[in-house]
């Protein structure tokens, strides 16, 4: 590995220290003149500092007298995961972290890395051995807030909150979707067959094949989680639906499929990034089949769409709702850190609104297909329950579907599918 990935994830996680900026789009800008091999090498090393931030900042702190600036705590972050993931390795480990602090630090400041990761390294072998139990513990073991595990023991118990924190402590296998069916793409042999039809696992990928086959169109990258939402819509060839909070578009690609070239997908997301995303996936994916447009959620959709010349009713709308991430921590690392726990409710409120007004455009008769990527149960059934409640018997519940971890071996996720009474 080149002197300047290990620096450049030095500085990265500096920067994600100090502006607390979400880290995919840090990432994104802070590796985009590295070649691929050294991209994806930085993003190991950025990701496994943030994914194991509480435990190696336990680790360290145990052997500092004071909290050090950013820099320098990031050098002992990065120098402390790489022990964590090879304790075997721990003097070439140190070795090449001195030197490079000597490049970033000054001379003292390189001095104390040499000491601290000795001794760290030492400490983080003596708590691969703690089984302690107690949430405070399973917190720094598992690298979680603490307030986290709490919550999750109280809904889901020791054994499967023990199994959900060490999923999110894995790195998350990277799944491509086929866009429209196997028949269409020979597949490279690293794509491996999974439980999920169309989706398979990248092994030992050849990252310039499979960038060829994204540009081509041929395939999408996403977990087989995604697939929940769109399979409980039930599409039919020649149907009309709308995809709501749309981007980066994975969904709206599987409903353009179900519902053929006689149908249609109207797909909205607020104007912006997100939406010029969606706009750049549809033209390499499905090129004339998905209308894009710009709709806010947080506002009644009737007047948005026909502004945008669209239909004001629909066989059936999917909302997959922003929410608190908690279902794919694996991916995203960082969530974990920035969430709270009085975000959950307040998003709750978010949801409903949202609900609320997806539902005013569907037809009678149609489908309302309500998902999120949490596993909290007043994000999910809570949102929709009190749906129903306020909806006076206009929907009624006909499908619901859940993704733990754990179990499924994919993203977390909540889906619900609505009907409308018919008029």
């Amino acid at each position: 590995m080149s002197m300047s990935v290990w620096t450049r994830a030095c500085r990265l996680v500096s920067r994600y220290l100090s502006e607390g900026k979400r880290l995919d789009h840090l990432l994104e800008a802070g590796s985009a003149n590295l070649e691929p091999g050294e991209r994806r090498r930085c993003r190991f090393l950025v990701y496994g500092v943030v994914r194991h931030l509480a435990l190696l900042d336990a680790a360290l702190k145990a052997h500092l007298r004071r909290r050090p600036r950013p820099l320098l705590r990031a050098v002992l972050l990065v120098g402390a995961y790489e022990l964590l993931e090879d304790p075997e390795a721990t003097p070439r480990i140190v070795h090449h972290a001195v030197g490079q602090a000597r490049l970033l630090l000054s001379a003292r400041e390189a001095g104390l890395v040499n000491a601290v990761l000795r001794r760290s390294a030492i400490t983080l072998r003596e708590w691969a051995s703690d089984r302690d139990e107690g949430p405070s513990a399973m917190a720094r073991r598992f690298s979680h807030p603490e307030w986290m595990v709490r919550r999750w023991l109280a809904a889901w118990g020791s054994e499967a909150t023990k199994a959900l924190l060490a999923w999110n402590q894995r790195p998350a296998a990277t799944h491509a979707r086929v866009v429209g069916g196997r028949d269409r793409t020979p597949l490279p042999p690293f794509f491996r067959e999974t439980p999920w039809p169309g989706f398979f696992r990248l092994e030992q990928a050849d990252w310039e094949v499979v960038e060829r086959m994204l540009r081509a169109g041929e395939i999408y990258l996403q977990d087989p989680a995604t697939r929940l939402a769109p399979e409980a819509m039930a599409a039919a060839p020649g149907e009309v639906l709308l995809d709501l909070c749309s981007a980066p578009g994975g969904k709206a690609l599987q409903l353009a499929e179900a519902v053929g070239e006689e149908g249609r997908v109207v797909a909205g997301d607020l104007a912006g990034p997100r939406l010029e995303r969606l706009k750049e996936n549809v033209a390499r994916h499905a090129p004339g089949r998905i209308e894009v447009v710009a709709l806010d959620l947080g506002q009644p959709l009737p007047a948005q769409l026909e502004r945008a010349g669209q239909p004001t009713v629909f066989a059936g709308v999917l909302v997959d709702v922003p929410c608190s991430n908690t279902g794919v921590l694996q991916h995203r690392v960082d969530v974990k850190w920035r969430l709270r726990p009085e975000d959950i409710p307040a998003l709750a409120e978010t949801q409903l609104r949202m609900l609320r007004h997806a539902a005013a455009v569907v037809a009678p008769g149609g489908r309302l297909v309500y998902s999120t990527c949490s596993l909290e149960p007043e994000e999910n059934a809570g949102v929709v329950e009190r749906f129903l409640a306020e909806s006076d018997g206009a929907f009624a519940l006909e499908q619901a579907v859940r993704s733990l971890p754990w179990e499924s071996g994919c993203d977390g996720a909540g889906v619900f599918r609505l009907r409308r009474r018919e008029a």
